[in-house]
């Protein structure tokens, strides 16, 4: 048997504004009590009101670490992903302070800062992805769709990944976008289906930018290939 190894939580110390923006942040016994239920309230919702379905569950990993990346068009996008995950591997990403204390608390989302030291924060998430064996939701275009439409993904994608053996699993969100596009306040009953693809690894890619932009190329075809895939499925 391995001995333990214990080590003080990264965000030790940290005052609870600065933990709360940190993507070192490590949730405490109350907020994973709260997450899970939080959970299983929000997974009752999505299939109440939107009839959620998730198909090719079976493409993700069996054991983390790995990442799941799919189209952004509206806040439905990450709930319907967490809901195909184990509640304790659940990980998002938020993007702005003012959503930071409900997301951090009911969601465990560490932050992805669009401006700043964006590379500080990639490097500190991949050395979560390597050591804390995680899963990770991301939504590589970086904002929500306005229009539902897929959007260029972002470069952070490959420098999370590229020279790592973490699986990366494509999927694609429908009918998020027509229950709450971003224009909307609130969401509207619609059903909402989720498709998991084959997981891409990149562990010979080089960790450069050449590297990184492979791996966006390989990522936005996967995702964009299950677009075509989930809308010509029948209902």
């Amino acid at each position: 048997m391995d001995p333990w190894q214990l080590r003080p939580a990264r965000d030790h110390g940290m005052p609870l504004r600065e933990r709360l923006a940190s993507t070192r942040r490590e949730p405490g016994l109350g907020e994973v009590l709260l997450q899970r239920s939080t959970g299983m309230l929000l997974s009752g919702y999505l299939r109440a009101a939107h009839r959620l379905r998730i198909h090719g569950a079976e493409q993700l990993p069996s054991q983390p670490p790995f990442v799941m990346i799919a189209n952004h068009s509206s806040h439905l996008d990450a709930l319907s992903l967490a809901a195909a995950l184990p509640w304790r591997l659940r990980h998002v990403f938020f993007e702005t302070p003012a959503k930071s204390l409900l997301a951090s608390w009911l969601l465990n989302a560490l932050p992805m800062q669009r401006r700043g030291p964006v590379r500080h924060a990639l490097g500190d998430l991949r050395a979560r992805l390597l050591e804390d064996h995680c899963g990770l939701v991301l939504f590589p275009e970086g904002t929500r769709s306005a229009n539902g439409v897929l959007q260029p993904f972002k470069s952070g994608l490959g420098m999370l990944v590229a020279g790592t053996d973490v699986p990366v699993v494509p999927c694609w969100v429908q009918g998020a976008f027509a229950a709450w596009p971003r224009q909307a306040r609130l969401p509207r009953p619609g059903p909402v289906q989720v498709e998991i693809g084959a997981p891409l690894r990149f562990a010979e890619v080089a960790d450069d930018r050449d590297g990184w932009q492979y791996v966006v190329r390989q990522a936005e075809q996967a995702v964009a290939s299950l677009a075509v895939h989930t809308a010509d499925a029948p209902p």
